[in-house]
């Protein structure tokens, strides 16, 4: 009799270990890029292959993009639990579906990399030259879904653009065809393809970034749905302090980096790839500002701003709270959020 009843103690202590949170089943989270694979998404797959992730009890399923603003409504759709995408999709949604929206948790882009694109002998030389020039744009690119704002802000009608929708990856093609006189299009993806092509940049192309032209925002980050952060916030802790690190270890060790993704994607070039890491995280990332707040987190005052100027330009219906749209709750403590210095 004493041997029955400790061995069917052995078996309840066994059944509660099983169930303790140390053994749970590791929290599933399906997590969509804003584009396709490049190496400004090194950190995600080194967060993955390192184990991060794992570590963290996630079991994290990534797959690529088609836009920034088409991430916050993949994660509205209930197909995605988090991704890479556009913090100012996520306030225009936020006015019209709120309970749908999801909400920002690590901004990454504190500078915004919205511009368009032209030939350096194109007629097009300011916002205001749009009028009547044909531009070329992916229909789920953040750039292209904030030119009303930044034709509103320079006193263009926006209606006057003839606006020709292109795939992702044929956008320099068809702007060097002459089959559109300007390409709306994000600065860190264009100027790597222009490299690719054996094009330079700077002397051959002209750049017209949404910033220099009124309109200063933020841009691409982690965004999660209100689903995972009320219900599993400490699955979205961990996703953070797992991608905050691998941010930081990549763009000190990106050749590492590039090998690894090269080894998920064998046709990527690993050269452009570093070089676009690495160009990413000096002019997009590591900011003035994102060395004084530390990575992810954004000024608030500044997101206000920002709120203000895409509801008035987009005539929302209601201004999104700060809170609706941000939520730095769920960020790593400063110390660990300090911007590596890159060298040259």
């Amino acid at each position: 009799m004493r041997r029955l009843f400790y061995g069917a103690l052995a078996a309840v202590l066994a059944g509660a270990a099983a169930l303790s949170p140390a053994q749970a089943a590791p929290v599933k989270i399906r997590f969509t890029l804003d584009w396709k694979l490049q190496g400004l998404h090194a950190w995600y797959y080194w967060a993955q292959e390192k184990g991060y992730f794992a570590a963290e009890n996630l079991d994290v399923t990534i797959d690529q993009g088609e836009g920034s603003a088409a991430t916050v409504t993949r994660i509205m759709s209930g197909v995605y639990d988090a991704g890479f995408g556009d913090i100012n999709a996520v306030i225009q949604n936020a006015a019209t579906r709120p309970a749908e929206t999801p909400v920002m948790v690590y901004m990454i882009y504190n500078k915004a990399p919205f511009a368009l694109l032209t030939k350096a002998d194109s007629p097009v030389k300011s916002v205001k030259d749009l009028a009547g020039a044909k531009l070329g744009t992916p229909p789920g690119g953040a750039s292209f879904k904030l030119l009303p704002m930044l034709a509103k802000a320079n006193g263009l009608d926006y209606g006057s653009i003839a606006i020709t929708q292109v795939a992702p990856n044929l956008q320099e093609q068809m702007l060097l065809q002459g089959q559109v006189n300007t390409i709306a299009i994000f600065s860190a993806t264009s100027y790597m393809n222009l490299v690719a092509l054996k094009l330079d940049p700077d002397k051959d192309f002209r750049w017209i970034f949404y910033s220099d032209a009124g309109i200063d925002l933020y841009s691409n980050g982690i965004m999660v749905s209100q689903a995972l952060a009320k219900e599993k916030p400490e699955a979205v802790k961990g996703l953070l302090r797992a991608i905050n690190r691998s941010i930081k270890e990549t763009v000190e060790n990106p050749d590492a980096a590039i090998a690894m993704l090269a080894a998920k994607e064998p046709l990527i070039n690993k050269d452009i790839e570093k070089r676009r890491l690495i160009y990413v995280y000096k002019s997009l990332i590591d900011t003035p500002e994102a060395r004084q707040l530390g990575l992810g987190d954004i000024s608030d005052t500044r997101l206000e701003t920002a709120i203000t100027l895409i509801s008035e330009a987009f005539e929302l219906p209601k201004k999104p709270a700060p809170g609706q749209v941000f939520d730095r709750a769920f960020l790593p403590p400063k110390a660990d959020r300090v911007p590596p210095q890159v060298a040259p």
